[in-house]
């Protein structure tokens, strides 16, 4: 399960990208694209007010509530726009490439 460090909903890594990521033991930098900077930005501002309507109508969460299921399919959409990025290749792997040729 992951967790939102801004809003604390616990949800299923559903995308196959982002099991593989979790897996992983260090975190990869990604070469986001402006499109896909744009569409997390638009998904990151959903996601926040969505969290804030929550918060301040002070529901309880229930699995059931529409707003929490909500959010939770706008954090599963941001998660696959970022694994959709290339990941930046490390210092090291850049080195090993240049040596190769």
């Amino acid at each position: 399960m992951a967790a939102s460090t801004t809003t604390g909903f616990y949800i299923q890594a559903s995308s196959p990208a982002a099991t593989a990521a979790v897996r992983a033991n260090a975190p990869r930098r990604r070469r986001i694209t402006p499109r896909a900077g744009h569409a997390l930005e638009i998904l990151g501002h959903a996601i926040e007010y969505l969290a804030d309507e929550i918060v301040h109508d002070g529901l309880s969460l229930p699995a059931s509530n529409g707003r929490v299921t909500a959010v939770q399919l706008l954090m599963t959409l941001n998660r696959q726009v970022y694994f959709e990025c290339p990941e930046v290749p490390t210092f090291g792997e850049r080195c090993r490439s240049l040596l190769h040729l």
